[in-house]
C-alpha cells in the first residue's frame, strides 16, 4: 500500500531498502538470526528476510530497554532512526 503521509515501521524501512537493493542487483544474501531478539516472532512474514538482511548488514540494530535488546519491528521508526538507517545504508553504496 502506498501511503506517503503515514508513518513507517522499522520492518517497512527494512523491506524498502531490501527490495531496492535486490532490484538493482546488490547483494542481499547476508542474513542475521533474528531469534536472538525476544520479539523476533513479531516480525511479519513478508519482512523476515528484509529485516534479517538489514540487521546482518548493520543498518537496523536492536532497541535497548534495560538489559534487553528488542527488534521492535512494528514500532514506528523515529526520524533519528530513519536518518541513522539511511546513513549506514548510503555508506555501503
Amino acid at each position: 500500500k502506498f501511503a506517503p503521509n503515514e508513518k513507517i515501521t522499522r520492518e517497512q524501512i527494512a523491506a524498502i531498502l531490501y527490495r531496492y537493493s535486490e532490484k538493482f542487483g546488490m547483494d542481499v544474501g547476508k542474513k542475521a538470526d533474528l531469534a536472538a531478539f525476544p520479539d523476533a516472532a513479531e516480525v511479519s512474514g513478508w519482512a523476515g528476510d528484509a529485516l534479517a538482511w538489514a540487521n546482518a548488514s548493520g543498518y537496523i540494530s536492536g532497541v535497548a530497554e534495560g538489559d534487553t535488546v528488542y527488534l521492535r519491528p512494528k514500532n514506528d521508526a523515529t526520524r533519528a532512526q530513519v536518518a541513522s538507517i539511511l546513513m549506514r545504508y548510503c555508506k555501503d553504496r
